[in-house]
């Protein structure tokens, strides 16, 4: 009888689909996406130009088609900013669902500009756009779901909390 010493075993990676199944994550997740807002102006809320897919601004809509509204630093604590913030996330992956039909065409996000409706001494700004940057890296993983970005202060319609656009790369 042979010994163990004699048997080489391989493994063998098996990737059946390189791209991610993103649909299936946001249900493994338990996350809710609110329905995908309408345009209110003369824009495309989605533009794919080569293997990139920019988004317009989005706003925190709820799943009843309401928006998180109210100014950081008085109407709004930073957790509450935060909060605003994912919830635009949500937004953001029911337009690119809406426009696609699935998300598993996105690749990784590339660039996020997060603007924070607050007062002129609020300085939370990062930290509130933190809430889109966490759900991002949880819904396509921390290498894809981590991009550049910037986190600004602003006067934002309606007196929306949040408003963020970005861009992604396309498989």
């Amino acid at each position: 009888m042979l010994s163990r010493k004699y048997f080489v075993y391989f493994t063998y990676p098996i990737f059946l689909n390189m791209k991610q199944d993103t649909d299936l994550r946001i249900i493994e997740l338990g996350l809710i996406l609110p329905p995908a807002p309408k345009p209110l102006g003369v824009y495309k809320p989605i533009l794919v130009a080569g293997k990139f897919l920019f988004v317009s601004g989005q706003g925190p809509i709820l799943s009843d088609g309401t928006m998180i509204k109210g100014k950081l630093g008085a109407d709004l604590d930073i957790t509450e900013g935060k909060l605003a913030a994912r919830q635009v996330g949500l937004t953001m992956l029911s337009t690119i669902k809406a426009h696609f039909g699935e998300l598993k065409k996105i690749k990784r996000i590339v660039k996020v500009l997060g603007m924070v409706n607050s007062t002129a001494l609020f300085d939370g700004h990062p930290a509130v756009i933190n809430g889109f940057s966490e759900l991002m890296s949880e819904v396509f993983g921390e290498d894809n779901g981590v991009g550049v970005r910037s986190a600004v202060g602003a006067i934002l319609p309606s007196n929306i909390a949040v408003e963020v656009e970005a861009m992604f790369e396309l498989y």
